[in-house]
């Protein structure tokens, strides 16, 4: 009862605050530090979502995300009259964040510098996790403490607008406060070194020096993006479809059709064909007719490369959950499983093969080969917001529907993975979906050579890292 009293007597004086802010022109006060983090937030949610945001102040970020469906809640009247008036395609509620309720869920729910002025963080966490489910994102942001003194100090100036006492929460503590409701992070960064409009520095700054070391030490805002842990109980039975790129792999097949499991609700086996100058089509098409009983097809592939036949695949699939198994079966068959069970059970919702964990066979990896992969792991682990230890590993696993919302996005990198393993993460990471690792078994090749050439492939991959780094990373 008495903390009640407490909570009340807090929302009332931040209520009369923002309501006395909404009063005052306030549209020019940290104005370039506004735009940035609406940038940001942009950058983070795709448009076309049911978005809500609660503390939405006056509307101006919900609007520029550009929802199909948007509901901003928030305690001040004064600033929903604001919102009303400048944003008349929202739905804005006068209301408490800690208290409100929804029968529906959102694909996304923002929380833009709102958690350091709440009375209750973890509460509000109880409370979005009524409206929210596994595919739902969590957008959030808060100030780095470290400038707590130049904040004062601007707000003391007039400079910014005036806050009340903060709660400071430093990225780990959301990160605790979330796992204690049933929350996950799934991706971080941070941003704004330069929250000053000084014309060319501030863009080069915030573009460039705030994703670097030593700099980013200095930001002043951190992003999170998180997701509600799925209930690994209620997970489902879906069906499968295993694509199988094959170039030249004809000692391989009768072997893959042995080995790989019977997945899921259903299974269906995928074969691409890509220019093979051995008798791969004629093993292709005499496992299908020894196996009656077996869902198998073959499509032959127009384009070139790897990705290409991953796609060409993935476009024929009928299943609910897509997998690629390379031919060469350096990854064994039997491994699919794993990563069904990974993926229904909400661990993930793209779940990556890595092959460097495990001690390989002698001939599975040239050494120079392992270094790259390595380099090529730590670079992905800094563009994405999120740890990637094998990028190159062919064996990766995802829903349909989340293969079609990369596909459907796919221009905003352009089609140029000629392998298709750096189209699937920069899409499922610019999706904000939920990268999960899993340790394989990598074995050396028992028939056949491999189509990779290391020194002219690896050329272009670094040539795709320095691209991927314009669209994902500096921005």
């Amino acid at each position: 009862m008495i903390i009640n009293q407490y909570r009340e007597k807090y929302s009332e004086y931040r209520i009369k605050h923002w309501d006395n802010v909404a009063k005052q022109s306030t549209a020019s006060k940290g104005r370039y530090y506004h735009s940035r983090v609406e940038e940001i937030y942009r950058f983070l949610i795709p448009p076309g979502q049911h978005v809500l945001e609660l503390g939405c102040g006056t509307g101006d970020l919900l609007s520029s995300l550009r929802p199909s469906y948007g509901v901003g809640v928030d305690f001040s009247s004064n600033m929903l009259s604001i919102a009303t008036a400048r944003h008349p395609e929202i739905n804005f509620i006068c209301a408490d964040v800690h208290d409100v309720c929804f029968n529906t869920s959102f694909d996304v729910i923002v929380l833009n510098d709102i958690l350091n002025d709440l009375w209750d963080v973890q509460l509000l966490f109880k409370t979005i996790s009524k409206f929210s489910n596994h595919k739902t994102r969590i957008v959030m942001n808060v100030f780095s403490r470290l400038w707590q003194p130049a904040l004062d100090f601007a707000r003391k100036k007039g400079w910014a607008t005036p806050l009340l006492k903060q709660n400071w929460l430093t990225p780990e503590d959301l990160r605790h406060l979330m796992h204690l409701e049933g929350f996950e992070v799934v991706k971080k960064l941070s941003d704004i070194v330069v929250p000053l409009p000084i014309p060319l520095i501030s863009s080069f700054c915030n573009k460039y020096l705030a994703k670097l070391f030593p700099f980013n030490f200095f930001n002043l805002t951190h992003f999170l993006v998180a997701r509600k842990v799925p209930d690994t109980k209620t997970g489902r039975s879906m069906s499968v479809s295993v694509i199988v790129p094959a170039r030249n792999e004809a000692g391989n097949i009768e072997e893959i059709i042995k080995r790989v499991p019977s997945i899921g609700s259903s299974t269906e086996i995928i074969f691409v064909e890509g220019g093979s100058t051995d008798n791969t089509c004629e093993a292709i098409n005499s496992v299908i007719l020894e196996n009656p009983s077996l869902n198998i097809r073959l499509y032959h592939q127009t384009g070139q490369g790897k990705g290409d036949a991953v796609r060409l695949g993935f476009s024929k699939a009928a299943g609910d959950v897509l997998m690629i198994l390379d031919a060469d079966m350096t990854v064994p068959p039997e491994d699919l499983l794993r990563f069904y069970q990974a993926l229904a059970d909400g661990r993930g919702e793209f779940i990556n093969g890595v092959r460097l964990v495990y001690p390989m066979q002698d001939q599975a990896m040239r050494f120079f080969n392992l270094i790259g992969n390595k380099f090529f792991s730590l670079a992905f682990s800094w563009l994405l917001g999120q740890p990637v230890k094998d990028t190159l590993c062919g064996t990766k696993v995802l829903t349909n529907r989340s293969y079609r919302s990369i596909a459907a996005n796919r221009s905003f990198f352009g089609d140029f993975d000629p392998f298709g393993d750096f189209d699937l993460l920069f899409g499922a990471a610019k999706q904000n979906l939920k990268i999960v690792d899993l340790p394989v078994r990598y074995h050396e090749r028992t028939y056949g050579e491999t189509n990779i050439q290391r020194w002219r492939h690896g050329v272009m991959l670094l040539r795709m890292v320095l691209f991927a780094a314009r669209r994902i990373k500096f921005i």
